[in-house]
């Protein structure tokens, strides 16, 4: 639980990430779809991309020559799960759940570690 646990939150801690499973909310889209907001390479936006399919927060289809993301609905549930286990969250607040990160220094880390 611990491995899934620690892979979700790392996937959860980019703020794109949290804006592209925001996204898929609404519907599953295609990959070019997913980039077209975001000012970065559509290479960046697959690495993102394979780190919230690698999280199972995702998962992605090819439907001919088009790839496809879906969110997947339970993927948070392990996490929720955990985090109200606490009893402070109520709900998912991923940005409150950011800025205690970026406070113990885990985001930091992370972002060191892509450079």
């Amino acid at each position: 639980m611990a491995a899934t646990l620690d892979t979700v939150f790392m996937a959860l801690a980019d703020p794109t990430r949290r804006a592209i499973l925001s996204m898929l909310l609404e519907d599953d889209m295609a990959v070019t779809d997913v980039a077209e907001p975001f000012a970065m390479s559509l290479a960046a936006i697959s690495k993102h991309l394979t780190v919230l399919a690698d999280a199972g927060l995702i998962s992605q289809e090819k439907r001919g020559r088009v790839k496809w993301c879906k969110l997947e609905p339970d993927a948070l549930r392990e996490a929720s799960v955990w985090m109200q286990g606490f009893g402070q969250m109520d709900g998912l607040d991923l940005d409150a759940f950011e800025q205690f990160l970026a406070s113990e220094g885990v985001i930091l880390a992370e972002e060191e570690a892509e450079q």
